[in-house]
């Protein structure tokens, strides 16, 4: 999406939105981050940005520093796109326009002569100040989702043409906790202009911000902070704002959080074994062998090492040959759900550790170095190299990097994944009201005093769970509308994707809440039916944790803020594989 599209939408918005956008609050109450890792660093280097590095930052405060590899590269770009201006190279969204407007020229010969130097200067602090003026309607009030852009940016932008007081000055906003009040619409899923253009506006104290979670206009929180405005050169507004920071951050969010559901789906699966007394028969080597799709071989044997020593691995005469559906290909749909978390965490660490904007600037580059670059067409856009760039020679292309795909299929691969391991989560829920599967009723086996019903409490709310995540699994329509005289006609709709798997994420989360109040009681009750019994490690660990906070029964909530206080690796035994491991074969 051009700067130009995104300007209209902007100034659309404000026509029929509000008189002070900027100044605005938002509808919703602001979710301040818990800056627990404020003394905590992460080091920047452009191409080994993780997930983890990127919640550090984004959720808990940590602090980032930008190697001085990665300042250096950018620099050279920076050189570069001044060098190319002087040459006479046509440099889209700098020398020339963006969008409709490419084959305008802004501006001829040297930007840093006596005549283009304050022009351009004055265009760019404008074009930052009419950053804050874009989008519509509600601002994005998790603090998180902000700071996670942020962060991404900064690291991708090492690769960009962006002048070192912008790279200063947007590791500056991380690390003061200065975090831009932002829209929540007009960006299309690619290019997130809107957003990055009001992160941009407060660098130059335009609109508002937060400060360490109080909002104020950001004038007031550069000077608290003891920052001046940033004074924007060059393409700076290109280099800030051309990029899917902001879609990147929400997959990026979205990897975290699917990470520690699915983890607890695997462990709640093996307490949901237990408490049905179930034949672990599907889960073993000569079954498993017969199949050897990777992940789910391994999220079998995972699920296996979480019940090792498990009375399950007793001989039962009351134990049936073979449980309902739901139970017996749970680690099928997990271990599924896990291959598409794996592929979505791959394609979101390249995005993040690559450049994602266009121009495309690369110092070092010549003829030499491709058949097609020393074609009079390719040539065009060489850079000999000069006093701006310090002799570095290079290219500088047009492109359509901002394309989010791969990224956009994979957020909603991974949504369907999930949903289709959701529905047997919530099938197997209502498997245990059916005593041809449990063999006893909870009546059989509780005092006449003890509430037996207890299983029964969630059957409405598992449905409208799942209801609701079935509808998140259907895929947004794919949608191209030309605008901007027609140059721009694809939408990715990475916002809505990204949206609709962080819901189900959430939903999902509220849906092994009630497995997991499920499981435990059964778990229970199978105690009480032989106190002899024992349980598997991780199970064991995880039923005792969980009656420490929630003694009996338990709500949805309740079982939601254990869910998320105690990630469930923290019950994991040794020999527990995480999903970070290599990808060799588990069967042969």
């Amino acid at each position: 999406m051009t700067k130009t599209a995104t300007l209209i939408l902007g100034l659309f918005a404000l026509a029929i939105a509000r008189p002070d956008a900027a100044q605005a609050q938002p509808t919703v109450a602001y979710s301040a981050i818990d800056p627990r890792q404020a003394n905590q660093t992460v080091v920047l280097t452009g191409h080994a940005l993780t997930v983890d590095q990127i919640i550090d930052v984004a959720r808990y405060g940590a602090k980032v520093i930008l190697t001085q590899e990665a300042r250096d590269r950018s620099a050279a770009a920076y050189g570069l796109l001044l060098e190319a201006a002087t040459e006479g190279v046509p440099v889209y969204w700098f020398n020339r326009g963006d969008g409709d407007q490419r084959e305008v020229t802004i501006f001829s010969g040297d930007p840093l002569s006596a005549e283009n130097k304050p022009t351009l200067a004055a265009r760019q602090l404008a074009q930052f100040k009419l950053g804050g003026q874009q989008g519509f309607g509600a601002e994005v009030t998790d603090e998180e989702i902000v700071r996670a852009a942020m962060v991404i940016r900064a690291n991708t932008m090492s690769y960009e043409a962006a002048s070192p007081p912008l790279t200063q000055m947007l590791l500056d906003l991380l690390n003061k906790r200065i975090t831009p009040a932002v829209p929540a619409r007009g960006t299309v899923g690619e290019g997130d202009l809107a957003v990055m253009g009001a992160i941009g506006a407060v660098m130059v104290g335009e609109g508002s911000a937060y400060l360490n979670g109080v909002r104020m206009p950001a004038a007031k929180a550069l000077k608290e902070s003891g920052l001046s405005p940033l004074q924007p050169f060059g393409a700076d507004d290109a280099a800030l704002t051309s990029t899917n920071a902001y879609a990147a951050a929400q997959a990026a969010l979205l990897v975290a959080d699917a990470r520690d559901a699915l983890d607890w789906a695997d462990l709640i699966y093996a307490m949901d074994l237990e408490g049905m007394n179930s034949s672990l028969t599907p889960l073993s080597l000569p079954v498993q062998s017969n199949r050897p799709f990777y992940w789910l071989n391994w999220d079998a044997r995972r699920v296996l090492n979480l019940l090792r020593g498990s009375y399950l691995f007793a001989v039962d005469p009351h134990r049936i040959i073979q449980d309902p559906e739901s139970l017996r290909a749970s680690s099928q749909r997990q271990g599924s759900a896990w291959q598409a978390w794996r592929q979505l965490e791959t394609d979101l660490l390249i995005t993040v550790n690559c450049s994602d904007h266009n121009p495309a600037v690369r110092p070092g580059m010549g003829p030499a170095d491709s058949w097609e670059l020393a074609t009079p067409e390719m040539m065009r856009f060489y850079v000999k190299g000069g006093p701006e760039s310090k002799g570095q020679h290079g290219y500088i292309f047009s492109n359509a990097n901002w394309d989010p795909y791969p990224l956009a299929n994979d957020i909603e691969d991974f949504t369907l994944a999930l949903a289709n391991m959701d529905v047997a989560v919530e099938l197997r829920l209502h498997r245990f009201d059916n005593p041809l599967f449990t063999v006893v009723k909870p009546e059989d086996i509780l005092p006449p005093s003890d509430n037996s019903e207890e299983q029964f409490r969630f059957a409405y709310l598992s449905i409208d769970l799942w209801q609701e995540i079935q509808g998140l699994a259907m895929p947004v329509p794919p949608e191209g509308q030309a605008v901007v005289a027609t140059v721009e006609d694809l939408q990715a709709q990475t916002r809505l994707k990204a949206l609709r798997g962080r819901q189900a994420v959430e939903a999902s989360f509220q849906l092994l809440s009630l497995d997991l109040l499920n499981g435990a009681f059964w778990m229970d009750l199978r105690r009480m039916q032989e106190p002899s019994r024992s349980f598997g490690p991780g199970t064991s660990a995880a039923l005792k944790a969980l009656r420490q906070q929630i003694p009996k029964g338990g709500t949805p909530n309740g079982a939601v803020a254990f869910l998320k206080s105690h990630p469930a690796r923290l019950f994991f035994p040794q020999d527990v594989a995480d999903p970070a491991a290599p990808d060799l074969p588990l069967v042969h």
